[in-house]
């Protein structure tokens, strides 16, 4: 299990040599990784939850991702990419909530949500903690989430990786992983697809033989071993592990300058 390190990757204040830009920081390394999830997607719906994905989000949309659909949170498709915690300057289309539940059960649209709880199989807790019977914590409930496991790709987003939310068995079901979906039947297995797990130390995905969670890339900084000892079970580590890609210089740009040039991404993701 090896890596080789980026130049000037630990730090936030190193500069490249090619263009003087300030080193990327780890937050805008997750940034990047979550527009990666819908590289290639077209004309689809990206629904990101968090600081952190939407950034991701509108980056995919002005990069590789033109065709991307974006709402404004409200029922309004954007026509332009404003900035995050910003209402658009132009719409394209109306999408309530009636359009968005027909949209969803379609498959057109992928989902990046956050976890309060993962397994290894992508199952997915946002209810409660504890007994569900009687559970010790109370969180969000499962929402929408069977509906957008089972009928549209769902990755997920984790701002703080620890053995608290990567656990061996989730406390309640809200998203469906793997195994689960496997269970049910073709009708649960026909759109579901887990394309990845974005964290601040890395990028996970379930691309082995029987759908587990694997180490994809780690994040500048950061050593397999401190992964695989904030994941509450066995985790699959390749021989070479390679670690995230880094953000080009006009991707750096558009995150400081167009997307978030109040820094809300380090509030998520601190330096």
């Amino acid at each position: 299990m090896s890596a080789t390190e980026p130049t000037g990757a630990p730090g936030t204040t190193a500069v490249t040599a090619a263009t003087g830009t300030p080193a990327a920081s780890r937050a805008e390394y997750c940034v990047v990784a979550c527009a990666e999830a819908w590289r290639g997607a077209g004309e689809i719906l990206a629904s990101p939850m968090g600081t952190v994905p939407a950034i991701g989000a509108r980056l995919a949309r002005l990069t590789f991702s033109p065709d991307l659909l974006l709402t404004d949170g409200e029922a309004l498709l954007m026509g332009d990419t404003p900035a995050v915690g910003t209402r658009p300057g132009s719409t394209e289309g109306w999408l309530p909530f009636r359009q968005h539940l027909t949209l969803t059960a379609t498959g057109r649209r992928h989902v990046m949500m956050g976890a309060s709880q993962l397994d290894r199989y992508g199952n997915q807790n946002i209810s409660c903690i504890g007994d569900w019977s009687r559970p010790a914590r109370q969180l969000l409930g499962v929402r929408g989430a069977p509906v957008n496991t089972l009928n549209n790709p769902t990755s997920y987003w984790v701002p703080k990786h620890s053995t608290r939310v990567f656990v061996e068995r989730v406390d309640m079901v809200s998203g469906v992983g793997y195994d689960r979906a496997a269970e049910a039947g073709p009708s649960a297995t026909r759109y579901h697809r887990l394309p990845g797990v974005i964290t601040d130390l890395g990028v996970l995905d379930f691309e082995t033989p029987d759908r587990t969670m694997r180490l994809r890339s780690l994040h500048p900084g950061v050593s397999v071993e401190q992964i695989v000892a904030a994941t509450g079970f066995p985790l699959t580590v390749p021989d070479e592990v390679p670690f995230t890609r880094e953000p080009t210089g006009d991707e750096l740009r558009l995150i400081r300058e167009v997307i978030d040039p109040k820094g809300l991404r380090d509030r998520e993701v601190p330096a």
